[in-house]
């Protein structure tokens, strides 16, 4: 696993990334990373970031032993143009696809803390996405599915002390406030990054989670404004029927 290089693209937030990484978790390394707050969308600089990233390390592109991709949930727009991007390259490389859900790559990044955990990223519509962890055998462990919900239904989720992490905190803070067994911590505005994709991606490499392709998806959690669009639309047109 030391050897392992991976590429990652990290797009599902307005902060995206490009990173190499050698190895897997708390063992690898970051060789390379370029975040950046763009004021254009990411399709604009994706590519040319990672060309930087590789040249700034000295990597040939032969080297490489997969594509890691942030595969949401988050931005709909963001995560396909990662996806695209991910797909892209790997076909052109010939190498293994890695898709790793952004909350656990969040996750990967908070070290330290013995309670569970709970990452966070803003959907929008007074929502947010939650991932619930639990610290097991070196690494954190995902222990129910992601979750879009509402500040106040996440707060009565919470029936023991946990660890609250991400971005996300920003839509939902005066109600953790509110929560005696919330907890925050210094890193409780961690932005999903690339290298923590890379990281996690290794590992999926060396459980033969690699995908094909044309397989991976984003993963939305929510529906997306088109198909919300689409069943209203649907339902409109039985109730004239």
């Amino acid at each position: 696993m030391a050897d392992v290089l991976i590429l990652a693209i990290e797009t599902a937030t307005g902060c995206g990334s490009v990173a190499l990484t050698r190895g897997a978790g708390s063992t690898g390394k970051v060789l390379a990373e370029y975040t950046l707050q763009p004021e254009v969308a990411h399709a604009r600089r994706l590519l040319g970031l990672v060309a930087a990233v590789m040249a700034a390390a000295g990597v040939g592109w032969d080297q490489l032993a997969g594509v890691a991709v942030s595969q949401g949930p988050g931005s709909f727009t963001g995560l396909r143009i990662g996806m695209a991007a991910a797909q892209g390259l790997a076909m052109a490389l010939a190498k293994p696809l890695l898709p790793v859900p952004t909350l656990d790559g969040l996750a990967t990044q908070v070290v330290g803390h013995d309670l569970p955990l709970c990452c966070l990223l803003d959907a929008r519509k007074q929502q947010i996405y939650a991932g619930f962890y639990q610290y097991w055998q070196t690494r954190w462990r995902r222990t129910a599915p992601f979750l879009v919900l509402s500040p106040g239904e996440l707060a009565q989720l919470i029936q023991e002390p946990t660890l609250l992490v991400g971005p996300g905190l920003r839509a939902c803070r005066d109600e953790m406030a509110a929560q005696p067994l919330a907890r925050f911590a210094d890193t409780g505005l961690l932005h999903p990054r690339a290298a923590s994709i890379g990281l996690c991606a290794a590992q999926l490499l060396a459980d033969g989670a690699a995908l094909q392709e044309e397989r991976a998806v984003p993963l939305y959690v929510r529906a997306s404004e088109a198909e919300l669009n689409l069943q209203t639309m649907k339902e409109a047109s039985r109730k004239a029927v």
